[in-house]
């Protein structure tokens, strides 16, 4: 989503060109200028545009627009595109090349404001899902130490809308990670292979959504994820007496 022209789109793939959907107020996708009246319009290309990264600039500014505008104290539900984008200093059509929606702009938002998903070799069991575990505990930590960010996950609920588009896009590509290294584990013979791995990996992630979403009071030890693998492995059952 950062870094450079060509960046990742909201799915993880390299994007080369814009995509265009239609802009609110009739103006149909593709138009040479989706800006509304009194909206900066963006200058047109003495060349054609045909597979031109989009900047990384613009998008820099239009989430760091998002933000500067709810530390300052609007609602979700009160910004508009036009805001925005007259704060970022784009236009409104900047916006909607990269995303359909005001939902779609919040969820990178929040994913840019949360700690980077940690890279996993996709071969290991026990050893990756450890590492989500993990990511899981300092994502709980960004969320205690960010009064910001905490405000707007409870403002996020309230919408259905746009937390089922960020439980989509976000939440349930991390949960589809964790059963798939659950399934490596089972299958390298670290964990057993007669219960279901989503019950496997609900015993896992359970403890540590406990700690972070739950318990907001409760403490997140750097040794947490170490401690659930442990005492899952090991059983609660009191060690039999010889």
């Amino acid at each position: 989503m950062q870094g450079q022209d060509g960046e990742r789109d909201r799915h993880g793939a390299r994007n080369g060109g814009d995509r265009s959907p239609g802009a609110p107020g009739g103006m149909p996708a593709g138009a040479p200028d989706g800006t509304s009246a009194g909206a900066p319009a963006e200058v047109p290309d003495p060349e054609p545009r045909r597979g031109r990264p989009r900047s990384a600039a613009a998008e820099r500014a239009i989430l760091d627009a998002v933000i500067a505008l709810l530390e300052a104290g609007e609602p979700l539900a009160g910004l508009s595109i036009e805001r925005i984008a007259r704060t970022a200093g784009v236009g409104k059509a900047t916006i909607y090349r990269r995303w359909s929606d005001k939902e779609e702009l919040f969820v990178d938002v929040v994913r840019d404001m949360e700690p980077d998903d940690p890279p996993v070799s996709g071969t290991e069991g026990l050893a990756d899902l450890r590492v989500m575990l993990e990511s899981l505990r300092t994502r709980g930590l960004a969320q205690r130490s960010s009064a910001l960010l905490h405000n707007i996950f409870a403002q996020m609920k309230s919408h259905p809308k746009l937390w089922n588009e960020y439980h989509g896009t976000v939440i349930a590509p991390r949960r589809l990670a964790m059963v798939e290294a659950v399934r490596r584990a089972v299958a390298a013979g670290e964990l057993r292979d007669d219960l279901d791995v989503e019950l496997i990996d609900d015993l896992f992630v359970g403890p540590m959504l406990v700690r972070t979403v739950h318990r907001p009071d409760a403490p997140l030890p750097d040794d947490l994820a170490d401690r659930i693998i442990t005492a899952l492995l090991q059983g609660l059952a009191p060690v039999a007496r010889v």
